[in-house]
């Protein structure tokens, strides 16, 4: 199992209403209109996964698991690989339940937006003091 982690913090304006996609930025900033970012000030954006990972995110069908972790509270997500991921953003990392790909998508096809996470965990995400970590996961098999 390789993994990576990236640490982030909430902020007043979490709504995690989006029904396709969940994302984290380093921005320091968060209007209400997005509504699919849960985290800001990450310490990680895609292009700072660790190579490992990297590579097994660009394979096609690998199944790619991501765990929002708040406290003692987590949520997980399973999305796919696509060799067609550049991985290469430096600021943002989206999870997306289409097959979309843009700079900024760390997995496609997932099985979760930021309108299932439960609600308890976007209330903590709500306050700036919050942080929380995004933990990626995938089997290397080879």
């Amino acid at each position: 199992m390789v993994t990576d982690e990236i640490k982030f913090s909430g902020h007043p304006n979490v709504l995690a209403t989006h029904p396709r996609t969940i994302e984290i930025t380093k921005d320091n900033y968060l209007t209400k209109e997005g509504n699919c970012i849960i985290g800001i000030n990450a310490n990680k954006a895609c292009n700072d996964i660790n190579q490992q990972l990297r590579w097994l995110i660009t394979q096609d069908n690998i199944p790619i698991k991501f765990e929002i972790i708040v406290g003692n509270l987590s949520f997980e997500i399973i999305g796919r690989g696509n060799s067609k991921l550049t991985l290469s953003d430096p600021h943002d990392l989206v999870i997306r339940t289409s097959n979309y790909m843009s700079p900024r998508t760390a997995s496609i096809n997932c099985n979760k937006a930021a309108i299932h996470i439960p609600r308890d965990i976007i209330l903590l995400l709500q306050d700036s003091n919050t942080t929380g970590s995004l933990i990626i996961s995938a089997n290397d098999s080879r």
